[in-house]
């Protein structure tokens, strides 16, 4: 069992009754109790869980990981920063997908300056925002709605951004590299992203640099549906580099 669904796995039990053995992972996931040691330490770094003797219990943070609440703080200046940038590209008369992640919340600020735009979103907080600005027409994808991420999320809401096309979408991710490509921490949340990254003309990559060249634990897509990576400037040159040569456009800002 790969890193990704092993974490999955030991988070999924740990929702399920709050405690989860060494011993139990070695037996289901058939690695080794070194690997597992490894793992419990990197999720413990990430505040993910709590180790113990013997195994490892559920960490207050991780009850509220998805939270909308929570994330939208972290690194919120980082965020605002390639949200400006991101801002750049979008043009009157331009329909685009914003997704419900922190930081593509941070884009609403920068948009209510243009003359004309229709925006679809599953995203809550977007829709506050935007909902008395008279020149952006929006249209809010219908579904499930999940409080802690104020988002809404389902088969209807798939179904629901098949019925639309936009020629620009503005994306996010929990976890960006060239070989794993775009990861999330949220299930849910990494459908509805690629169901917009595949209902639109051109797909905006918009993630601080803490994400880059790591890996959560939901793969959801390869690389190559970005067209454009937009992150900070203060990402590692030699990641800029490998990314360039492999034919991606980074917009740092």
């Amino acid at each position: 069992m790969n890193p990704q669904l092993r974490r999955k796995f030991i988070l999924d039990i740990l929702n399920e009754k709050e405690f989860i053995t060494i011993e139990e992972v070695v037996a289901r996931c058939h690695v080794s109790e070194i690997t597992i040691r490894r793992d419990l330490i990197e999720m413990e770094s990430e505040g993910l869980l709590v180790r113990t003797q013997g195994g490892a219990t559920r960490s207050k943070v991780n009850n509220h990981l998805f939270s909308f609440d929570v994330k939208i703080n972290q690194n919120w200046q980082r965020k605002e920063q390639i949200c400006q940038i991101a801002a750049d590209y979008i043009s009157n008369n331009d329909i685009i997908f914003i997704d419900c992640g922190t930081t593509l919340f941070h884009l609403t600020k920068y948009i209510r300056r243009i003359d004309s735009l229709v925006v679809i979103t599953n995203s809550l907080p977007v829709v506050s925002e935007l909902c008395d600005s008279p020149n952006i027409r929006l249209i809010l994808i219908g579904g499930e709605v999940a409080g802690e991420r104020k988002a809404i999320y389902g088969l209807q809401a798939s179904k629901n951004i098949d019925q639309y096309h936009a020629n620009k979408a503005f994306i996010g991710a929990d976890g960006v590299s060239l070989t794993g490509g775009l990861s999330s921490y949220h299930e849910k949340e990494a459908s509805i992203t690629l169901k917009m990254a595949n209902n639109a003309d051109e797909v905006f990559l918009v993630c601080d640099s803490s994400k880059i060249e790591r890996n959560s634990f939901v793969k959801f897509a390869p690389f190559s549906i970005v067209d454009h990576l937009i992150t900070n400037n203060d990402l590692d040159p030699q990641h800029l580099e490998e990314y360039r040569d492999a034919g991606i456009h980074v917009i740092i800002e």
